[in-house]
């Protein structure tokens, strides 16, 4: 889904910040609201506004929105931080260095930022099947998020990679639009929650779940027009007819961003973090899903980020304060 802020004016940009958050979802977002509520000036880049909750369909699960749209509450999170005249830039940071009292931060646009402190919100990146025609029909019949992409595949015939809650809401989101689903999952069961395998039971009759298996081969002419399931125990193939592979297997870290930078991770290619969201570098903080350690309770969700960014964002503004560097915020 691609984001569209509805009444956000651009924010002239400068070169130095006391505080440049990287990363525009709920973490990032919370982040500069509550940096910016310090009166610390702040600086929030991010290539996709919302971040993976810009996937998600109906959120029911952030407090005080009921049911509630992600678009929608994505909406609210950037209004709140518009508010405190927080500019946001759609870019990608590449790379932060310390230089002198300051962090550089080099986007892939060439500009150069500067600031006291650094919050990382990046999350996590789609993990990919790595198989036959998966990169060559990305964005004509493959996609990496079911709920964004399902409502243009009305009336075809899909099919879901994915026994998580991810694969498994995706699925139940594409009977009101596919008129043949194949779930595929590698295990012997779905491990999504079983509120939503509930769901799911309800609509067998257009969801066929493949159990045991994987996709491994996607084909077709300028768009897709086959998959190949492979059954992982007998390796038996079997070729079905679709328009549309939607891969939902999971997220990993941009671990090498952050071993570029010099930020150490955990065993699963996570930001070690303390609590706080301190990292190894001094004046460089981690939040949200991108955030992890021993240090951490790990659970995904858009209630934690969002308290992760808040955290992270005092931490940097106590920081701040400790090393007695002036608040451009504040002149």
């Amino acid at each position: 889904m691609s984001f569209r802020l509805k009444g956000f004016e651009r924010k002239p940009l400068e070169d130095r910040y006391d505080v440049i958050v990287v990363g525009a979802g709920p973490a990032g977002l919370s982040a500069a609201l509550y940096a910016a509520r310090y009166r610390l000036k702040t600086l929030l880049i991010g290539e996709t506004i919302g971040g993976q909750l810009a996937n998600a369909g109906l959120v029911d699960d952030y407090p005080g929105f009921i049911e509630v749209e992600a678009s929608q509450l994505i909406q609210s999170f950037v209004r709140h931080v518009e508010k405190h005249g927080v500019p946001i830039e759609r870019d990608r940071v590449e790379d932060i260095k310390r230089e002198d009292d300051f962090f550089s931060v080099y986007t892939r646009s060439g500009r150069v930022y500067r600031a006291r402190a650094v919050i990382i919100a990046v999350g996590l990146e789609r993990k990919k099947l790595g198989v036959p025609g998966e990169a060559e029909f990305v964005g004509r019949g493959v996609s990496y998020c079911t709920v964004c992409d399902v409502p243009f595949f009305k009336g075809k015939r899909i099919v879901i990679v994915g026994g998580g809650n991810s694969g498994v809401t995706g699925a139940i989101h594409a009977v009101g639009y596919a008129s043949k689903i194949y779930l595929v999952t590698r295990g012997e069961k779905l491990r999504a929650f079983p509120i939503y395998v509930e769901a799911l039971n309800k609509h067998r009759d257009k969801i066929e779940v493949i159990f045991n298996s994987t996709v491994s081969e996607i084909g077709g002419d300028k768009e897709v027009r086959y998959a190949v399931i492979k059954n992982l125990k007998t390796g038996e193939t079997r070729k079905v007819d679709v328009e549309g592979v939607f891969i939902e297997i999971g997220n990993q870290p941009p671990t090498d961003f952050f071993k570029k930078i010099g930020l150490e991770v955990d065993e699963h290619g996570l930001i070690d973090v303390k609590p706080g969201g301190y990292t190894n570098i001094e004046g460089i903080f981690a939040a949200g899903d991108c955030a992890g350690g021993k240090n951490k309770y790990y659970f995904q969700q858009v209630v934690v980020s969002a308290a992760e960014g808040a955290s992270a964002a005092d931490a940097a503004f106590k920081w701040i304060i400790q090393k007695r560097y002036p608040i451009m915020g504040l002149s």
